[in-house]
């Protein structure tokens, strides 16, 4: 939902936290969620160490727009669907985001959200896709090889998002 944008954003950055280069991390050099491959493919160059330890919410947030909640179409999706799905499309991938909304709804499951796919989302019960697409995130996060390292913090996050996105909707 179009209204939801700077709340989801700012739920999605307290998950985030700051500065990290945890060697057991496959993202690598990541500040307020945004990995250094990542900002550098954004940018179409690369950047320091000290570059990316100075980002700031006001920098990063036209990106996670444009390479998250726009391509979830998050404007267009119900409130709290929104949330869940967009926190999920930045932990775990757009793609992986869009296919599991399209499945939990019935539609065709391409990974690119369309007006047939949008139709079917919002036709369900909120909060039965939240809770199947937290719990399809939990099933995923627990069988990725680092679930031993990061594992608490995952979950603590996904039900932190599951209960907020509940009360959104």
């Amino acid at each position: 939902m179009k209204a939801n944008w700077d709340l989801c954003f700012e739920l999605v950055l307290k998950s985030e936290g700051g500065f990290s280069d945890n060697p057991k991390d496959p993202g690598g050099m990541t500040n307020l969620g945004v990995t250094k491959r990542n900002w550098e493919r954004y940018l179409d160059r690369n950047v320091s160490e000290s570059e990316m330890r100075a980002l700031t919410p006001e920098v990063v947030k036209p990106f996670y727009k444009t390479q998250y909640w726009d391509k979830i179409k998050g404007d267009d999706l119900p409130s709290g669907i929104d949330y869940a799905a967009y926190d999920l499309a930045v932990n775990s991938g757009v793609n992986r985001a869009s296919k599991w909304l399209q499945k939990i709804a019935g539609a065709n499951v391409d990974g690119i959200i369309g007006p047939k796919s949008l139709e079917a989302i919002n036709s369900c019960d909120a909060e039965e896709v939240i809770d199947v697409l937290c719990d399809m995130r939990m099933d995923f996060l627990k069988e990725l090889p680092t679930f031993e390292t990061f594992g608490r913090g995952w979950i603590d996050r996904v039900e932190g998002v599951m209960f907020k996105a509940r009360n959104m909707a």
